[in-house]
């Protein structure tokens, strides 16, 4: 009879693996994502506190909801989102927490991951 491996068992949906993926693709979506992981808020307050218009917000959130990731609940004549999971937000905090090193010669070509004009690009000679 073969091992089983201890613990519990991990299944991964990779549609929702997908979704996240689309979602963290967009910079105003990340934006957005890591402003609702410090609590639920209205779009018209991401949109000032992010110096984005009501319109770009609006659409992204779409987006966001579409993926599943956030939720809304009506509060009088407005709409606040939340993130749909709680464990989402463990999830997104930890993802935002690493530490990624890429080298120069590893970027694929065309590739954004080694643009020399984004300022929080760090070069690192290779060994």
């Amino acid at each position: 009879m073969p091992a089983t491996p201890s613990g519990p068992r991990v299944v991964v949906d990779a549609d929702a693996l997908a979704r996240v993926g689309v979602a963290l693709a967009d910079a105003t979506r990340r934006r957005l994502l890591l402003t609702l992981l410090e609590g639920p808020a209205f779009p018209a307050d991401l949109a000032e506190r992010l110096e984005l218009t009501r319109g770009n917000v609006s659409n992204h959130l779409s987006c966001l909801r579409g993926c599943g990731l956030v939720t809304t609940t009506p509060v009088g004549r407005r709409v606040r989102y939340e993130l749909a999971d709680p464990r989402l937000a463990g999830a997104l905090a930890d993802l935002a927490s690493l530490v990624l090193v890429v080298e120069h010669d590893e970027c694929p070509p065309g590739s954004q991951c080694c643009d020399d004009d984004d300022p929080k690009h760090e070069s690192r000679p290779t060994p």
